[in-house]
C-alpha cells in the first residue's frame, strides 16, 4: 500500500491529486503544523531525516520531493496516462515543467513571502523580488495562452507538478488570465476536489 505523508497546507495536496486521477489506492498518514512557527512537526524526521513533506512510501522505498513522486507514480502506476510519449517532444517540454516548477518558479513566490514578514527591512529587495515574479508568472501564462493544459491537449503530471505555483501565486493571479484560468480548471477536476476531502484544510483551493 502506497502511503503518503501529507502535511496540511503543503505541497503534498498534488501527490494526493495526483493518485486521485490514477485511481490507486493510497494511505494518508496526517501530519500538522506548528501553529506558531507553521513548521513541519519532528515527527517526520523519523520518517526521513530533512522532516519535509511529501514522503512517499511505496514497499521497501522512501521518496522525497514532489517532481520526484510525480514522476515515480506515473511510471510506475500510470501506464501511458498523464504523460507524454517518451522521446517525443512533448515529453521534453513534460520533463521540463516538472523541474521548472521547483527549481524556478517557486523561488520569487517563496521570498515575496519571507521577505514581506520583515516590514519596512525588507522593501529594499521588493522590486527585485516583484520583477522575478513578473518574469515568471508571465512565462506561465504566456504558456497556457490558447490551451488548456501545460503540455498537449489533456491533463499531465506537469499540470500537477505546477499547481502548487498557480495556487501560491492566489492574490497576483488576477493579471494572468490564462493562468488563472487553468487554476481553475484543475479544481474544478473531480479527483481533485476528491483529494482536497481526504487531505484536509487547504487554504490555497480558491
Amino acid at each position: 500500500m502506497i502511503v503518503v505523508h501529507h502535511l496540511n497546507e503543503s505541497r503534498s495536496q498534488r501527490v494526493l491529486w495526483l493518485l486521485e486521477e490514477l485511481g490507486v489506492p493510497y494511505e494518508i498518514k496526517h501530519h500538522a503544523r506548528n501553529a506558531t512557527t507553521r513548521l513541519a512537526p519532528p515527527e517526520l524526521m523519523a520518517v526521513h531525516p530533512l522532516g519535509k513533506s511529501p514522503v512517499l512510501e511505496d514497499g521497501g522505498l522512501t521518496i522525497i520531493e514532489s517532481g520526484a513522486i510525480i514522476d515515480y507514480l506515473i511510471r510506475r502506476h500510470g501506464g501511458a496516462h498523464l504523460q507524454p510519449a517518451a522521446g517525443s517532444p512533448e515529453f521534453e517540454a513534460y520533463n521540463q515543467w516538472l523541474h521548472y516548477a521547483e527549481g524556478s518558479a517557486m523561488l520569487p513566490l517563496l521570498l515575496k513571502m519571507y521577505v514581506g514578514r520583515l516590514g519596512d527591512a525588507g522593501a529594499p529587495l521588493a522590486p527585485r523580488i516583484d520583477g522575478e515574479l513578473k518574469n515568471h508568472l508571465g512565462y506561465v501564462d504566456h504558456a497556457l495562452q490558447g490551451r488548456d493544459w501545460l503540455v498537449g491537449d489533456a491533463l499531465t503530471g506537469a499540470d500537477i507538478q505546477m499547481s502548487f505555483v498557480g495556487e501560491a501565486a492566489r492574490g497576483l493571479r488576477a493579471a494572468y488570465p490564462a493562468m488563472d484560468a487553468w487554476v481553475k480548471r484543475f479544481q474544478q477536476r473531480p479527483a481533485y476536489r476528491r483529494a482536497l476531502e481526504r487531505g484536509g484544510p487547504y487554504s490555497m483551493a480558491s
